[in-house]
């Protein structure tokens, strides 16, 4: 005997499949990842292919990245080539135009700059290279979505350091040895000052008034070492003193990142929580360490 279908029941089958395809799209974002080839830069783009996510990086050696995406991944290269495109640059030598239609289209940007810790990675230009590139990408941003209607915000998040207080003042007061130390790191170490002069930029030139289109975050890890993703906590302001205060795995700064990437898409509050804002991110159990070290 045939099977008659109730036309009620054909219509709900169909319009449900239709809510779960839109659900499914709704969760696949298009991320743009600057410093891909770096220590943590290379685990934001891991992670979000993981995640079934489309990513755009900038880097200066293709293969380079895919090779380091393949000590992460088994395979990545492959499995993931249809999620990855990468254009081979420097993000200092595109020219405005050009970094405009690479971000245009994303939902998000993602800035993992930092200087080599070597003597020419350090004094060598371009010394403001995280600052210079922040202001490079955040016009890219503004410029790319400036016709484009709607209430939407691309996402910029930007790698920091809890080194770096936050310009809004909001930060506890360093000791007074902790104050002179960073004076001559400011005077002496030029990556410190790139870091200094890139919050305040975010802070100050960044502020929610002055931009349209988008809406940032600068996540400042504490003592950054290899290791494994696992939990972790946010502060709102830097934990202890100067040195010894913590330590973040480059995997769990690279997770919180992904994490404020999509949360809007799997329905968490994360970056309504920490827009506009400069959070500290340490290991969940180093965390427990310190508290119990003063009980």
């Amino acid at each position: 005997m045939f099977q008659h279908h109730r036309p009620a029941n054909l219509i709900f089958n169909i319009v449900l499949t239709a809510i779960l395809i839109a659900a499914t799209m709704a969760k696949t974002t298009t991320t743009l990842v600057v410093g891909s080839t770096g220590a943590t830069g290379k685990h934001v783009v891991a992670q979000l292919l993981q995640q079934d996510q489309n990513v755009r990086a900038i880097a200066r050696s293709k293969s380079r990245l895919l090779a380091l995406l393949d000590e992460i991944i088994p395979d990545a290269s492959t499995k993931y080539a249809s999620k990855l495109q990468v254009t081979e640059a420097a993000i200092l030598d595109l020219s405005d135009d050009e970094l405009s239609k690479i971000v245009a289209g994303c939902d998000a940007v993602v800035q993992c700059l930092g200087h080599t810790i070597t003597f020419r990675g350090i004094y060598r230009d371009p010394h403001r290279l995280v600052a210079d590139s922040a202001k490079h990408l955040s016009a890219a941003i503004e410029s790319a979505n400036a016709n484009v209607t709607g209430s939407k915000k691309i996402k910029f998040v930007v790698m920091g350091s809890d080194g770096v207080s936050n310009p809004d003042g909001t930060d506890d007061v360093r000791s007074r040895s902790e104050r002179i130390i960073l004076s001559l790191l400011r005077k002496l170490v030029p990556p410190h000052a790139d870091n200094e002069a890139t919050a305040a930029y975010m802070s100050h030139d960044l502020a929610k008034d002055n931009v349209k289109k988008l809406e940032w975050v600068v996540v400042r890890p504490t003592d950054l070492i290899d290791g494994q993703v696992s939990d972790y906590v946010v502060y709102d302001k830097p934990q202890g003193g100067l040195f010894g205060a913590g330590v973040t795995t480059r995997a769990n700064c690279a997770k919180f990142m992904v994490d404020l990437v999509l949360a809007d898409a799997d329905g968490s509050s994360l970056w309504t929580e920490h827009t506009f804002k400069m959070p500290v991110v340490h290991d969940a159990a180093c965390a427990a360490e310190k508290k119990d070290e003063k009980k």
